[in-house]
């Protein structure tokens, strides 16, 4: 199970704050608290990733930042044409 190194961060960060809540409340409280906003975290990048991956596509021009389709970009391919 390979971790990439914001996940490793990710998770430190977690643990962190499951520490600072067991002085305040029951230690399985703190450890579900904690895994539920590792898997909320988890899931609200996933969907930001697949949105922005929606979004951008291909890729954007580097000439007027269009949304690049079927490898070619609509303003500037179509200011080219004669």
């Amino acid at each position: 199970m390979g971790f990439e190194k914001k996940e490793i961060v990710l998770i430190i960060g977690i643990l962190f704050l499951m520490i600072g809540m067991l002085p305040f409340i029951a230690p399985i409280y703190a450890v579900g608290i904690a895994i539920a906003i590792y898997f909320g975290i988890r899931v609200f990048v996933g969907r930001k990733r697949r949105m922005i991956q929606k979004v951008v596509g291909e890729g954007i021009c580097a000439v007027c930042g269009e949304k690049i389709v079927k490898n070619k970009c609509p303003n500037c391919d179509k200011s080219n044409q004669p």
